[in-house]
């Protein structure tokens, strides 16, 4: 099984990256094949929508397959084959294609993770486990800053998606050989996706989770380049150096999260107090939209950190789920997690387009009040929620 986390864990690296790694290439795709910033907040979109429309699909195929042939099917197809067609892209629309073949492709990743952790270790370790395996696998992220930045501007951005393309294939015959299914869960209990939906305890979660990723997924996987390009004039490699500050932040954020639930004896306080500090920080963002590059990464470095409360949240709403549902569940939550980032990446794409003009700062401004404005609303509904420490 270890073996199997820890290729599981590659391919989580892989999904990493393919979330964050537009955000460098915001200069040379538009040069090369003409992508205009609502082109790239578009098909990031739809990276996050593919992924999110596979969710349910891949909680299915964990239950009743596991997660052997399931992740590595869909990470060879989706990943690998989207990466070789952005590679051979000559046009804004394959781009598009691209990102949601990819993001479709990664879908099974962590959930495939989570699934055996829900499965094989006890659940009170649950938290710690996702944050572990989510902290550890965001080396992707910081391989898509300046890594990439720097890849792009020596061997080219088409080489280094060709790479990319054979990588994934190379992890989705890893998994195959040494992932090793969970044993089936003892009785002959069965159930739906409805019957998790039946659960209103779950209902007061969900909206957290639709928004608490986007501050941090949307902005680094896409708006903290064309940010610091188009208010500050930063370089290509100057956004991969911002992009690698706020990854790192997103890092530790993620592995401080892990224990914290233990340690004060609660998750639903401290995935509420984290996430009001991360709406906090896009206001303040907001307000100070042209404070200077140092203050903006400082900032979108906190909310980062601060919003990164995700496998807290998932474990939340894991303590409610039966064992037999543990699939349909972490990927239901997952479906909200990755589906709300794609909807509000679309918006801030219209966002953007609809208040551009002659202060380049203000369609900025408006993207980052509405992510902020967004996530504190999550949290007022996730207030009420019941806390479970299960």
């Amino acid at each position: 099984m270890q073996a199997g986390l820890i290729v599981l864990c590659l391919a989580y690296v892989l999904s990493q990256f393919f979330r964050a790694f537009l955000a460098v290439l915001t200069t040379a795709l538009g040069q090369d094949i003409g992508a205009t910033a609502e082109d790239l907040a578009f098909a990031s979109g739809l990276w996050f929508l593919g992924f999110a429309a596979m969710q349910l699909p891949v909680g299915w195929c964990l239950d009743k397959i596991g997660p052997r042939r399931s992740a590595s099917t869909i990470i060879a197809l989706g990943a690998g084959g989207g990466a070789a067609v952005f590679a051979l892209a000559t046009a804004p629309w394959h781009i598009a294609l691209a990102m949601a073949m990819i993001g479709a492709g990664c879908s099974p990743a962590l959930m495939a993770s989570y699934f055996i952790f829900a499965r094989e270790y006890p659940p009170a370790r649950f938290a710690t486990l996702a944050a572990l395996m989510l902290g550890v696998a965001s080396v992707g992220n910081l391989i898509a800053s300046w890594p990439m930045a720097v890849a792009a501007e020596t061997i080219g951005w088409r080489a280094a998606l060709g790479a990319l393309a054979v990588a994934s294939v190379a992890v989705a015959a890893g998994i195959f050989a040494l992932v090793r299914d969970p044993a089936p869960v003892a009785g002959d209990e069965k159930g739906t996706l409805l019957d998790l939906l039946r659960m209103p305890v779950i209902w007061l979660i969900l909206p957290l989770m639709a928004v608490a990723y986007a501050p941090s997924g949307a902005v680094r996987g896409l708006w903290i380049g064309p940010y610091l390009t188009d208010v500050f004039g930063l370089t290509t490699q100057q956004v991969g150096q911002a992009t690698l500050a706020m990854g790192i932040a997103m890092i530790a954020g993620t592995l401080a999260y892990g224990p914290l639930d233990r340690i004060f004896g609660t998750r639903k306080g401290v995935a509420l107090v984290g996430n009001a500090i991360c709406a906090a920080a896009m206001l303040v963002l907001a307000a100070l939209i042209e404070a200077g590059p140092l203050a903006a990464v400082a900032l979108m470095a906190l909310a980062g950190a601060a919003g990164a409360s995700y496998p807290l949240v998932i474990a939340h709403g894991r303590a409610f789920f039966p064992a037999h549902l543990a699939g349909r569940g972490v990927t239901l939550m997952n479906l909200f997690a990755m589906g709300g980032v794609g909807l509000m990446q679309f918006l801030s794409g219209r966002l953007h387009t609809a208040t551009a003009g002659a202060d380049p700062a203000l369609p900025y401004q408006a993207i980052f009040l509405f992510f902020g404005l967004s996530l504190a609303a999550g949290v007022a509904i996730y207030a009420f929620s019941r806390d479970n420490m299960n």
